[in-house]
């Protein structure tokens, strides 16, 4: 009305501050702090061999914790109508893609895979903004596509969505990442098993994104066959079918990880008190840093930490259940499945139980790229929740107000 004061910026933050969900925020939270005491425990021994201060990586990993809060902070208060708009979503794909392209033949090379663009201190790895940018395309076009299926059209209506999701994955599998792409993989086939089309064409349609992907990388092994006999990765998986006869070099992290495991028992040995992360395994506080953890706190608190994942992520599939939209509950299954598959290709590799693919632990695992996607995607659930329960409170004062006046 004319003449009414807006409310001040303050008031705004306050009223969305209001709906915010706070278990799932404190659980995220309490898993970055978890981050950083493992961070520093891993890293200080072998930075101190190095002749390095022992506290560079634990400081460093509470700065990228701090950036995360105040990220996910932004994405709680975001107006989501930016991410769902067609135009923007390609936009942001369009850039997902030149990071990719570009990482591929420019990036820093780590274990044989370019995936790291150096900016100064840090290393920026596309995959990850590639996760978060197909997540948004996926969650507003098949949400578009809900109930709008039509017999005979269902190729031309379903191809656009699975071509941009073959192109993201085949530009991460070329880098190449195997553990992206997988991840990436789960993901997509998550969030379209709960679009609520038929179950028939979500099926044909993840066979015809699996088939794809595959067929162009098998071209790229064809046209360069010591393509794939050259990479890291396929010497890890070497290494995880026998990691004592490669010890000395490839499967160094997984018999020290055993080491580390075996070391720790039921109780740990004490926070501090590892002995493989004094050398003997390669990068602990990286994609072995549950391997430290185990050691340190033992098994049942590695555990622990674990179920501190598994509740965070019970919270947001519950809130993809019990969503009122079928935007939302994509962004909920898509999230949840980003963090589930991480944690199981990250554990599954410390065990021994999957190849090791370089695939580092939700919120815990040093580093910056991985550890700020994840807190803008649990700023996007906060978000969705708090629309939700805006909308619910107004149609409350609706009903109130009519109520009012029918009295």
């Amino acid at each position: 009305m004319k003449g009414q004061s807006k409310p001040s910026f303050a008031k705004q933050l306050k009223e969305k501050f209001k709906y915010l969900n706070y278990r799932i925020f404190i659980v995220y939270l309490l898993l970055m702090t978890v981050g950083i005491v493992a961070v520093y425990s891993a890293s200080s021994e072998i930075l101190m061999i190095n002749g390095f201060k022992a506290t560079v990586y634990g400081v460093r990993q509470f700065i990228y914790a701090c950036f995360g809060v105040a990220i996910c902070l932004t994405f709680y208060s975001l107006n989501l109508d930016f991410f769902r708009k067609g135009r923007n979503l390609m936009y942001l794909t369009i850039i997902s893609w030149g990071l990719l392209l570009y990482v591929r033949f420019f990036g820093q090379e780590v274990n044989g895979a370019r995936g790291w663009i150096k900016a100064g201190p840090i290393n920026i790895q596309p995959l990850e903004l590639a996760k978060l940018i197909l997540l948004l395309y996926l969650a507003e076009m098949l949400f578009k596509l809900d109930g709008k299926l039509v017999r005979g059209r269902i190729v031309r209506q379903l191809l656009p969505t699975s071509l941009i999701a073959v192109g993201t994955m085949f530009l991460v599998l070329i880098e190449p990442d195997f553990g992206g792409t997988a991840i990436l993989f789960c993901m997509v086939a998550i969030m379209y098993s709960v679009s609520g089309m038929p179950s028939g064409y979500a099926i044909l349609s993840l066979l015809g994104i699996l088939l794809m992907v595959i067929g162009g990388f098998s071209l790229i092994v064809h046209w360069n066959p010591s393509f794939l006999q050259n990479v890291y990765v396929y010497k890890r998986f070497i290494a995880f079918l026998d990691p004592f006869k490669t010890a000395a070099n490839e499967g160094a992290q997984l018999v020290n990880s055993y080491y580390a495991i075996h070391n720790g028992g039921l109780f740990g040995s004490g926070l501090g008190n590892s002995i493989q992360k004094r050398g003997y395994l390669p990068e602990p506080y990286t994609d072995f840093i549950l391997s430290i953890i185990a050691e340190e706190i033992g098994s049942l608190g590695a555990l622990l930490v674990l179920g501190m994942l598994f509740y965070l992520m019970f919270l947001i599939m519950e809130k993809g259940v019990r969503a009122e939209s079928q935007y939302t509950s994509l962004i909920c299954f898509g999230v949840t499945a980003i963090i589930f598959f991480q944690t199981l290709f990250n554990v599954g590799a410390v065990l021994g139980l999957l190849p090791i693919t370089g695939v580092t632990l939700p919120f815990i695992s040093y580093g910056g790229s991985s550890l700020w996607v994840l807190s803008a995607a649990i700023g996007l659930i906060l978000n969705v929740d708090r629309e939700e329960k805006e909308h619910k409170e107004y149609l409350r004062m609706q009903k109130e107000m009519e109520a009012a006046s029918d009295y």
